[in-house]
């Protein structure tokens, strides 16, 4: 079809339009039956006009209002518009343009009802259509059936919508609580942290008054003590004085009165000293010196760092020995003298194994005198069985617990001699003393897998690093240590965060 077929086309399709939109019923909205016309030039369906005056409220002089304008007409003056209906018949018979044929669900080309779609070219289409060759072999099927199918699959995605709907306004809620739940915490921890960070100040503030009213109390003794001394040496003073003008006045008598006097003064300043000034120290005995807080803040970060990786530890009965008794929880082990004191027990691994990350826990060894503490790597140089061995050379037994054997250990032994045992020249094993300002009462051991290092802190001592191995090699996996001695008391596992 060339453009200008198809500009007049369309515009004829334009004029239609417009001519049905003129003779289409203001209150049904449809094409005029029986048209009445009013005097104001609107008309109507007879049917509907009729229907709208018996609603309408009648004037006294039986007149009503046009449902267009409001104009008001006399019921007597409608009048059949015979023109319009004319209209309206020829308009009936014009073809309409596929389009509008399309909307009144007639095929285009068959102008049959289109009752069947075609599934390849999602088209709706006439029986003849479906019979055609431009759908020969293609799935056709009945409409009913195919808007049956698309209602159900609507009302399925629907209801699967409104599930995840539901979902989301469910996981809405969750992150609302949790998103105040963190807001609560989060303003609990700061309001504790002001709380500590207040009472170290109070703590602070408390020592600093301490520290001046020692110096103000030594700085009042010291300036007692120089202010007698000083009211001494003003009467030692006034008294030398009195006694160099007694002697100045007897250089003035005459012989025989100095003669017969001499003897009495003369002994009394052969008699008098100068009372020295009593010592006092050049400078002030209390001295103060401020501990390092950002070292002991910084030993405190190292600990609460490793505390962030604690694990729940417990230990493990396989291969428990007789000497050992183990709780019920499995988290507490302690020593029972039923052997000879020659026999020492190898002590006891944990349950858990540990293959690579970080890893943290504590140890309650509050009611020890002798303990050891660590990790423990099976090497192929020395698979040590778990047990009781007997052994009279103390140095024999402590040489095994050396690194070259898979233990990185520390320990306790005769009550106060803290040890870590260490790999040394080929002359023999190394056992470290270490210090201890204040003794442990609860371990911290962290092991850094990647980083070859295994950490004892003394949490007793706010985090107090106690020792740490560098460069270990863990050739296999790596098991928690614990040997309680031979001595009373439990060794007991901490739970997290406790």
């Amino acid at each position: 079809m060339s453009g200008r077929s198809q500009g007049s086309s369309a515009m004829a399709s334009k004029i239609l339009v417009s001519l049905e939109e003129e003779v289409t019923c203001p209150i049904c909205q449809e094409l005029l039956t029986e048209p009445l016309s009013l005097d104001c030039g609107h008309s109507f369906c007879q049917a509907c006009i009729t229907a709208h005056n018996n609603e309408a409220v009648i004037g006294p002089e039986g007149e009503s209002s046009c449902p267009v304008c409001g104009i008001r007409y006399l019921l007597g003056k409608l009048w059949t518009n015979q023109h319009l209906s004319n209209i309206v018949e020829r308009l009936k018979k014009v073809k309409l343009t596929p389009e509008e044929e399309q909307k009144r669900e007639l095929c285009v080309h068959h102008r049959e009802k289109c009752l069947f779609f075609c599934k390849e070219d999602g088209r709706i289409i006439c029986w003849l259509c479906r019979w055609s060759q431009e759908h020969r072999g293609h799935h056709t099927f009945l409409m009913e059936n195919v808007v049956k199918e698309c209602q159900e699959k609507l009302h399925a995605a629907l209801e699967r919508l409104r599930k995840e709907q539901q979902e989301a306004e469910k996981w809405q809620a969750v992150i609302r609580e949790e998103r105040a739940s963190w807001k609560n915490q989060i303003q609990t921890e700061r309001q504790r942290i002001q709380a500590e960070f207040n009472h170290l100040r109070g703590i602070l503030d408390s020592e600093e008054l301490r520290e001046l009213q020692k110096l103000e109390e030594e700085e009042r003794k010291v300036l007692d003590n120089l202010a007698e001394t000083e009211d001494e040496l003003v009467q030692q003073s006034q008294l030398v004085r009195e006694l160099i003008s007694d002697l100045e006045l007897r250089c003035q008598w005459s012989t025989v009165e100095l003669l017969q006097d001499m003897s009495g003064i003369m002994k009394w300043c052969e008699i008098w000293t100068l009372k020295k000034p009593k010592t006092v120290p050049k400078k002030p005995k209390h001295i103060f010196r401020a501990p390092d807080l950002s070292g002991m803040l910084q030993v405190f970060k190292e600990l609460t760092d490793a505390q962030h990786y604690w694990v729940d530890i417990t230990l493990n009965p396989v291969n428990l020995n007789l000497s050992l008794v183990l709780s019920e929880d499995q988290r507490q082990v302690m020593s029972v003298p039923i052997w000879p004191v020659e026999y020492y027990n190898y002590g006891i691994l944990g349950s858990q194994y540990f293959s690579s990350g970080k890893h943290y826990w504590e140890v309650d060894v509050s009611e020890k005198t002798a303990w050891i503490l660590g990790v423990y790597c099976r090497t192929f140089s020395r698979n040590i069985k778990f047990g009781i061995r007997r052994d009279t050379n103390h140095q024999n037994v402590y040489s095994r617990y050396r690194p070259q054997y898979g233990y990185w250990v520390i320990g306790l032994r005769n009550q106060f001699e803290y040890n870590a045992f260490e790999d040394s020249s080929p002359s023999g094993p190394q056992v470290l003393t270490l210090s201890m300002p204040v003794p442990p009462r609860r371990v911290g051991i962290f092991l850094d897998f990647e980083a070859g290092t295994v950490s004892f802190f003394n949490v007793t001592n706010h985090g107090f690093l106690i020792y740490k191995f560098f460069k270990c090699c863990f050739s296999q996996k790596i098991f928690p240590y614990f040997n309680p001695w031979n001595c009373p008391g439990p060794v007991s596992l901490c739970p997290p965060s406790s």
